[in-house]
């Protein structure tokens, strides 16, 4: 046992049981013998009332985050306990150590990509910092894998769009509005009165819940509630057939991966398209601000920076030079203009 000075002038008593950091703080210093009363206390308390799993304790985490937390997230952290093996799950919360941790993320690493185990400890990492904050976690976890996405090409879209519109035309403004940047969730949330001239109001979403009920819902950030403008032809259409979407959400992907292996083009998820638009975008020379705004992204997107990169490594050559002109003339100002 170890009674220590804080900053503030409170004592703060340490003890190890079972491989576990207990601590209490008071605002005087005690005795050897009230700190082992006080100690103990805490130990009997926690030996009769703490008896609980990382099961247990991660359903407390999610039930006390659950009004502030969207639907989708809180459906996410259910699904997360799932995939952790029993002999975690199932052992007691205040036996857990930072070494258990270390073994979980080993072996989790052996079946699952590194964003799977970071996300899965992301998690983990939260339980505890929440229920037994004393718990010193210093995982090493593994390295992130950087691929290069597969972001479809103007060529890859206009055919996607040009048979769907001959073919499945129920289909057709679901996969424009896709190309435009907006979410497989808001298109499927979308109401005809959204619509106000040509101008395209994305304020909720279409998710599923903690039972996977599909419930309508706000959209996915603040900066995900945007107008965003449409060509009057599309509008026109919409309000010729009566409806923007009455599918199903996984019916707009079960036809489009159908539709690209028809059509021979590489499969591609209906997110892709969100980045297609980014990357398009981008690559006319539009501002990252413009995009952000248009797309719905939060600025610091890793994925919007991802993009970024993508439109600026597929520039061609005159591209590139187009983008750089300005600045040589600017140069070229200062240079020989400017005394």
């Amino acid at each position: 046992m170890r009674i220590e000075q804080l900053p503030s002038g409170s004592y703060r008593i340490r003890k190890m049981f079972n491989g576990v950091s207990y601590a209490v703080t008071v605002p005087y210093k005690p005795t050897q013998k009230e700190a082992l009363q006080l100690i103990n206390e805490k130990l009997n308390y926690r030996t009769k009332h703490d008896r609980k799993t990382f099961e247990d304790s991660a359903n407390d985490y999610i039930a006390l985050k659950e009004n502030v937390l969207s639907p989708r997230t809180v459906r996410e952290y259910r699904l997360i306990i799932n995939r952790l093996p029993d002999w975690f799950t199932k052992k007691d919360f205040y036996s857990i150590k930072a070494t258990d941790i270390q073994k979980l993320v080993n072996e989790l690493s052996q079946t699952h990509s590194p964003k799977t185990v970071r996300t899965l400890h992301g998690f983990i990492f939260a339980v505890f910092g929440t229920f037994r904050a004393e718990l010193v976690i210093n995982t090493t976890l593994p390295q992130k894998v950087k691929n290069e996405p597969y972001i479809p090409t103007n060529e890859d879209v206009k055919q996607i769009l040009e048979y769907t519109k001959e073919h499945a035309p129920h289909f057709y403004v679901a996969l424009f509005l896709a190309s435009s940047g907006l979410r497989r969730s808001e298109i499927c949330a979308l109401q005809l009165t959204d619509i106000v001239g040509t101008m395209l109001h994305v304020n909720k979403a279409l998710v599923q819940d903690s039972t996977g009920e599909w419930i309508v819902k706000t959209t996915k950030t603040v900066s995900s509630t945007r107008e965003v403008p449409l060509p009057p032809a599309i509008v026109e259409q919409i309000k010729a057939q009566g409806y923007i979407y009455n599918g199903s959400p996984q019916s707009i992907s079960n036809y489009l991966l159908r539709t690209e292996k028809k059509l021979g083009i590489p499969q591609f998820s209906i997110h892709k398209l969100r980045h297609y638009f980014a990357s398009a975008l981008l690559a006319e020379g539009a501002t990252m601000k413009d995009v952000q705004a248009l797309g719905g992204w939060v600025s610091d997107s890793e994925t919007l920076q991802t993009v970024y990169a993508h439109a600026m490594k597929t520039r061609t050559d005159e591209g590139k030079r187009k983008v750089l002109t300005p600045l040589w003339d600017n140069l070229d100002f200062v240079t020989h203009g400017k005394k």
